[in-house]
């Protein structure tokens, strides 16, 4: 029986991050934070290791657990977004490939995640190959970071506005998806700044730089927030203004931790 509601339902599909501050877990609290009811199917369960430098510790979940739960969610609910993260492994990209190819969700949103720290340089460059081969034509809105834009735009460097456009402007024409390409810190300047492109209309859109270092769970945050606010009906420039702007408020209200790294909070809108 499927379940209907007036509220908007978005699907993750992610790994966990045990602190909270990225993957699912900030998927989870961005879809509740802007009035999107949200589910998930974990891809994976990702640790830090504090005695290592905090680096990146990764178990998968086995495909037969990973399929059990696409197959629940998309029986349980009319999905109105899905958004995909971590994948982690060929043939995690091979389980959820064939589910999305059958289902043609609404309002799919990639989050291009090619490599996670701790993984071989061998398999990451397989996993890389395989989304790039079996997720990218599926998506209808993508949000590579600055080294993603690099990789799938074939360029060799962004350090300014304009190379940020040309790579969301590539990106798009590979892809025929809007994308929404994150500069972030990474270029030099006053503001943070990420480049909207859907084939048709460009904007940049920039607000000032909250510190020069990258806050965690910033990226999965922005992906999140587009991917509720399709959900809730808006227009892939929409959508993208708002996610700038529930960002931009979540670094300024970040989370100090014990850990490297600040995290950004996910202030609620709803």
């Amino acid at each position: 029986m499927t379940t209907t509601t007036s509220t908007p339902v978005a699907m993750t599909i992610a790994g966990s991050e045990a602190t909270g501050g990225a993957g699912a877990q900030a998927d989870l609290k961005t879809f509740q934070a802007l009035g999107v009811y949200g589910c998930l199917s974990l891809t994976c369960i990702v640790s830090f290791d504090p005695k290592n430098d905090w680096a990146h510790r990764l178990t998968a979940v086995d495909q037969q657990t990973l399929a059990d739960q696409l197959e629940a969610n998309t029986a349980a609910y009319d999905l109105d977004a899905v958004k995909i993260g971590m994948l982690g492994s060929p043939a995690t990209i091979d389980t959820v490939a064939r589910v999305l190819t059958d289902l043609k969700p609404r309002n799919l949103v990639l989050d291009p995640v090619l490599i996670c720290k701790g993984q071989e340089p061998g398999a990451a460059l397989d996993t890389d190959e395989a989304l790039k081969a079996r997720i990218l034509p599926l998506a209808d809105f993508i949000t590579p970071n600055h080294f993603e834009s690099l990789s799938l735009s074939g360029m060799d460097e962004i350090t300014t506005v304009a190379q940020l456009e040309e790579a969301a402007r590539r990106i798009h024409e590979a892809s025929g998806a809007a994308v929404l390409a994150k500069g972030g810190v990474r270029l030099e300047g006053p503001d943070a700044v990420d480049v909207f492109y859907d084939g048709e209309t460009l904007e940049v859109l920039s607000a000032p730089k909250i510190g020069e270092v990258a806050v965690a769970g910033a990226g999965c945050s922005l992906a999140a927030a587009v991917t509720a606010e399709l959900a809730k009906g808006a227009t892939p420039l929409e959508a993208a203004r708002t996610a700038k702007d529930f960002v931009t408020e979540g670094i300024r209200e970040r989370l100090a931790s014990h850990a490297p790294f600040d995290t950004l909070r996910q202030i609620n809108r709803a």
